[in-house]
């Protein structure tokens, strides 16, 4: 579930969790879990315990309410956790994939931002990359794959002082493969999504994804 200030500055994702797709259909646990989002982009709460400590309806806590959830709809109900974003410059554009297992926050500034941050947004959901970009992967990520490639390259036999350029070039393909920018736009293949933000005259902060059960 998502919610967005009217300006779309910031947003929320929240995961709220059900044993069925019956009940994940129920009017009760729909306005609930609307509920949730719209109070997490109220209160903007640290983590999942100060969301669950925070008042909800009839004197109740989040924590409260979502037992006695519970017990009237007869499966557990639970609210997994939660991503918030604000943009400084931009906006936050939300996408929440059909059957809501799926949500994407993305923060983008230009003319072009709300389209674009769209474009982004499912291309995110699609590709599920690892880090918008190659600077934000992860250092220990960055070292297995350059150790995997010069081990598949000694592997197959290539000389050892050659080891080391050809892991690079492996890294290069695995960030094509894995960071945002990097990928291949997946409406237009022949450029880069990186390619298609410099092209719309839009900017790029960072992105949330959320997908069930993740």
């Amino acid at each position: 579930m998502s919610a967005t200030t009217d300006d779309h500055t910031a947003a929320v994702l929240v995961e709220v969790n059900c044993e069925t797709d019956f009940v994940a259909r129920n009017e009760v646990f729909e306005a609930f879990a609307n509920n949730i989002a719209a109070l997490v982009l109220k209160e903007q709460p640290a983590d999942r315990d100060a969301l669950l400590a925070l008042a909800y309806e009839g004197g109740r806590t989040v924590g409260e309410t979502i037992t006695d959830l519970t017990g009237k709809i007869g499966e557990k109900i639970d609210v997994r956790r939660f991503a918030s974003m604000k943009s400084s410059n931009g906006q936050v554009v939300t996408y929440i994939h059909p059957g809501s297992r799926l949500g994407v926050l993305v923060d983008v500034s230009g003319d072009q931002a709300e389209a674009a941050g769209r474009d982004v947004a499912m291309q995110v959901a699609a590709m599920n990359p690892i880090a918008a970009f190659v600077e934000e992967v992860p250092a220990e990520i960055r070292e297995k794959e350059l150790e995997v490639g010069r081990e598949t390259a000694r592997n197959e036999g290539r000389p050892e002082n050659m080891l080391d350029r050809i892991a690079e070039g492996k890294l290069k393909r695995y960030y094509k493969d894995n960071v945002l920018v990097e990928q291949p736009f997946v409406k237009d293949s022949s450029m880069t999504v990186g390619d298609m933000l410099k092209n719309q005259g839009v900017v790029l902060a960072s992105y949330e994804r959320i997908a069930l059960g993740e």
